[in-house]
């Protein structure tokens, strides 16, 4: 393995350039529209709900007829894309999977604005996701094997500050257009009809991306990666306007590839580490990000106001990476998860008491900041854990059982505010947070500034 071992020396020691940067840039275009289809249910829920399609809560813990349901389904295509899904990249490629995914998530977002039914809602959600599911761990395996060592974290908080930018856009959007049916066109199918626009982007993303010189040189196409890091060296030397740094000793890489390897050590107590992160995460993360307008209107808002109130928190989503890129690769990975868990219980504990516009817009924004770090600086980490052979696939598995989590998380908050209310679900969230700063606290080795091969 020695020549995939070169390759990722040579890579590792780029300068920043705006070369590098742009490569960042054209994935992080689609994770934009990856976090409008995620995020999306929350925002256009009140207007399902007023249509008539869906019940804002459930009768049962397993209701299909509530917004619970239709959660339950986008997250259940995730589940199963990225539990089942992983090893496409790491097989074909992250060039192609990121293409083909995007546009298959596109069109189910088309579909499924036109629904008139639960089951429709429910079936398009989840193809939507399975779309949506395979992007999400393409990209990371992309940026990872794409970026220099020493820009890793900022590289993913730029790509997660563009993604989130989503977020305010499609509160923004639904605070517009959900109470109103433009055209005759209910708001809400707006709202997610304008999702599915990354098929557009799509084909000028694809011929600016070369495929990943660490996974063509993993297949034995090392001819086809030297010339593309050669081409990156090219750009990278003219920008900069000096020589190139000398290339490292390279780190040993392991041939192996198969889904055994995730089960030797060290990658079986990293493995675990995030099967069990990624259960709990997801409760603190889309048990806020998902229902905040139902929270809202369970507090005795109005409709009206609580899309004001999430539009406003919205727009603190894309600054949590922002602030993300400032800190990712001075402190530890995990050293920032789990201050930002303990963040997250703080702040839901005190938003579940508060009742004036202010304080619930200002700890609103507390949490989706906290979230928001979190989302940028794991998404990093568990890329990081594994080696290229099985990046795709390894991350893909323990990110699954997020989306797994999810599914029952939605009925979960669902039956816990029908009985408890909002406090009862910000006691909820905050016990996950406390298992979350315990696994990743105890369990979690360093990465910062290590190349991977390394860690």
């Amino acid at each position: 393995m020695s020549g995939v071992s070169d390759i990722s020396a040579r890579l590792d020691r780029l300068p920043a350039t705006r070369a590098v940067w742009t490569l960042i840039a054209l994935l992080s275009l689609g994770f934009f529209f990856e976090i409008y289809v995620l995020i999306f249910a929350a925002y256009v829920a009140p207007g399902i709900v007023a249509s008539g399609i869906l019940t804002p809560t459930t009768p049962g813990l397993f209701g299909t007829t509530g917004v619970a349901s239709f959660i339950a389904a986008l997250f259940a295509g995730l589940f199963v894309a990225t539990v089942a899904c992983g090893f496409l990249a790491d097989k074909y490629g992250r060039r192609a999977i990121f293409t083909y995914s995007l546009l298959w998530y596109s069109a189910a977002t088309l579909i499924l604005a036109f629904q008139t039914t639960a089951f429709g809602l429910q079936f398009w959600g989840f193809v939507a996701g399975l779309g949506v599911g395979v992007e999400i761990i393409t990209i990371g395996t992309y940026l990872t094997e794409l970026s220099p060592k020493y820009i890793r974290g900022r590289a993913f908080a730029v790509c997660q500050a563009v993604g989130f930018c989503a977020v305010p856009i499609v509160a923004f959007l639904s605070y517009v257009l959900v109470p109103r049916a433009p055209l005759g066109f209910a708001g809400w199918r707006w709202v997610v009809a304008i999702g599915s626009g990354g098929a557009i982007v799509v084909w000028w993303i694809r011929r600016r991306l070369p495929e990943s010189p660490r996974w063509l040189a993993q297949q034995g196409r090392e001819e086809e990666a030297g010339r593309i890091v050669s081409s990156l060296e090219s750009q990278v030397q003219r920008e900069s306007g000096r020589p190139l740094p000398p290339v490292p000793t390279p780190e040993r890489m392991s041939p192996r590839g198969q889904f055994g390897d995730m089960w030797i050590p060290p990658y079986r107590n990293r493995a675990v580490m995030m099967i069990v992160f990624n259960v709990f995460q997801t409760v603190g993360y889309y048990g806020f990000a998902s229902w905040v307008p139902t929270l809202l209107i369970k507090q005795g808002i109005t409709a009206t106001s609580s899309l004001l109130y999430t539009s406003v928190i919205a727009l603190a989503a894309p600054l949590g990476p922002v602030v993300g890129f400032f800190i990712a690769d001075k402190f530890e990975r995990k050293s920032v998860i789990v201050a930002m868990a303990l963040a997250n219980i703080v702040c839901g504990l005190v938003f579940s008491q508060v009742r004036s516009a202010i304080s619930i817009i200002l700890m609103g924004v507390c949490l989706t900041l906290a979230a928001n770090i979190i989302s940028y600086s794991f998404h990093a980490y568990q890329q990081e854990l594994f080696p290229t052979a099985i990046r795709a696939r390894a991350a893909g598995f323990v990110y699954s059982w997020s989306r797994f989590s999810a599914i029952f998380n939605a009925f979960i908050i669902a039956f816990i505010l029908g009985r408890s209310g909002v406090t009862g679900v910000f006691v909820f969230i905050a016990a996950a947070m406390a298992v979350v700063a315990i696994v990743i606290g105890t369990m979690g080795p360093r990465t910062r500034n290590l190349a991977l091969e390394k860690i």
